[in-house]
């Protein structure tokens, strides 16, 4: 029988043997983890910028516009079955999560495709969000499809923020981040790739003119509360990100932190939404997604094979050379990872780790399976 666990602490645990998992290399595992913790300070704003991202931006982009928490240290937890395996660290304590909010946001896409709020991804946004957001002919092309594999190319600004802040930008190790922020010349959309956390925010906006609801409700009614998630997750948007939705004053949430603000969490909610995601958005026996929404969020995009629906994808071994191909993750600065493989049945949830690290210790992980 498939196991699920219970709302609250009543969380099946199983020794490393009884989840057929070699118990020295997943100690192995474990100790690299506790042993590389992230360089980042625990109090995150305390230089006044935040490493690796408005560090790089220079006034005014680089203000932070919503809240910002110190951090805890290295935590997380490693499932099998579903049953808790292995844990290191606090995973309790709730903590900034960055760009796996992103992937949060993907599944909220799959609630709008449920409900019917939206029924084609490759229509333009503008048919179903009217208004300046999309206005042009460049912005009118870019469809949901778009939005999600980050390849709109939009161009505008966003809550004081211009889509230039986070061109030529550039994720994970060795990254050179010299030209972020540089012009660049627009492709049409869908014809490049690039990460960009202000048109990742408008995906956001656009989902809430679609639901006119407050994302975090949303998400706490349809996905949160049904896997049994704590009462402690927080979303948390910008100060000036307040928009009048139907005569409603609402406020937008950002999909991470790159200025503040996102979802803060611990890692048993994490391994909650994984081990959701890991079978196929299933929960018991509720369907909390629509069927196939699974599989096209780690369907490789066309022209960035290790990207999916904002989900980051381990194509032909492209991110983590020691996983396995089929294995994918929500992943966020400092380093923050939940990471599933579904070949070895194995849900990941790592906080604060190196992020030069987190290729070596998925694939420890894997060695142990």
């Amino acid at each position: 029988m498939t196991y699920f666990p219970d709302r609250g602490s009543d969380w099946a645990m199983i020794t490393p043997e009884e989840a057929g998992l070699n118990s020295a290399k997943l100690e192995t595992a474990l100790s690299f983890a506790e042993s590389h913790e992230t360089s980042w300070p625990r109090d995150i704003h305390r230089d006044g910028a935040i490493p690796t991202l408005t560090d790089f931006e220079e006034p005014p982009y680089n203000q932070i516009l919503g809240p910002i928490e110190p951090r805890g240290g290295p935590n997380g937890l490693i499932l099998r079955g579903g049953k808790i395996a292995a844990k290191w660290g606090n995973p309790s304590r709730p903590d900034m999560t960055f760009s796996i909010a992103k992937s949060y946001l993907s599944v909220l896409m799959g609630l709008a495709v449920a409900n019917g709020l939206v029924t084609d991804l490759d229509e333009p946004v503008n048919i179903k969000v009217p208004g300046d957001l999309y206005a042009g002919e460049h912005n009118a092309a870019i469809t949901w499809r778009h939005l999600l594999h980050q390849t709109s190319e939009w161009e505008g600004t966003l809550f004081d923020r211009p889509d230039l802040v986070d061109r030529n930008r550039q994720v994970g190790p060795g990254s050179d981040n010299s030209r972020k922020g540089q012009h660049r010349d627009l492709h049409a959309p869908g014809s490049f790739w690039e990460y960009n956390d202000v048109r990742v925010n408008l995906l956001s906006l656009s989902l809430l003119q679609l639901f006119k609801t407050p994302l975090p409700k949303i998400l706490k009614m349809h996905i949160m509360d049904p896997i049994g998630a704590s009462d402690t997750w927080t979303w948390h948007g910008y100060d000036n990100a307040f928009v009048n939705i139907g005569g409603r004053r609402m406020q937008s949430v950002p999909g991470g932190t790159h200025w503040g603000g996102g979802i803060c969490i611990n890692s048993y909610d994490h391994a909650r939404f994984g081990l959701l995601i890991h079978r196929a958005g299933q929960w018991n026996s509720e369907a909390l997604l629509p069927t196939g929404w699974v599989d096209a969020l780690r369907t490789p995009c066309p022209i960035r094979p290790e990207y999916g629906f904002l989900w980051w994808l381990n194509t032909n071994h492209g991110e983590w050379p020691k996983a396995t191909a089929s294995s994918y993750a929500a992943v966020g600065a400092g380093a923050n990872i939940i990471w599933i493989d579904p070949e070895n049945d194995l849900v990941v949830v790592a906080r604060w780790i190196d992020q030069g690290a987190v290729a070596e210790f998925l694939g420890l992980v894997s060695a142990a399976a």
